[in-house]
């Protein structure tokens, strides 16, 4: 089946996978953009899923001051070596989740860390960012953006903490 470059560009453009992924996966397709896109963001789940034991020692701690200064985030986001957490694609991902933390106020990394007592009276979805929408793509959770950006750099990527200020609120 013969798939047009441009097509391959526009599903490497959307899934960040290299071209041949891209290519691969709309033959598998059949040239269905949809299907292709669907077909490699499972593969970039079984990605995330196979380093997801890997240690995460490295990273950047990112800050995010709302305009007007009232409310600000800082959170800290590990990847596996220094040279990953010096690519464009980690510093975008560290910087969009302290602004996630700053617009969404989460309390929890991930449902895993709610204590018992608190589970019923918690919306999981609100209060952990992990299984919050995200900001600048509803139609995504926040693990959703750290899958693609492990596919991307090919490297675990965990956030460790985060703080989110809000003047007059203790």
């Amino acid at each position: 089946m013969d798939i047009s470059l441009d097509t391959i560009k526009e599903l490497r453009g959307q899934s960040g996978a290299g071209i041949m992924e891209c290519r691969n996966a709309l033959v598998n397709a059949k040239g269905d953009l949809t299907k292709a896109l669907e077909s490699l963001k499972e593969k970039g789940c079984i990605k995330a899923a196979e380093k997801s034991e890997r240690v995460t020692q490295q990273g950047l701690i990112e800050a995010y001051i709302h305009t007007g200064g009232r409310i600000g985030a800082m959170v800290e986001v590990n990847c596996e070596t220094d040279l990953v957490a010096r690519t464009d694609e980690f510093k975008e991902l560290a910087h969009n989740l302290a602004m996630q933390v700053a617009a969404m106020s989460p309390q929890y990394i991930s449902e895993e860390e709610i204590p018992q007592e608190k589970k019923g009276e918690l919306e999981e979805d609100t209060a952990c960012l992990l299984q919050q929408s995200y900001i600048k793509d509803p139609t995504l959770t926040v693990q959703d953006i750290i899958v693609q950006t492990i596919a991307k750099t090919g490297e675990n990527i965990k956030i460790s903490q985060f703080t989110r200020f809000e003047l007059g609120i203790r």
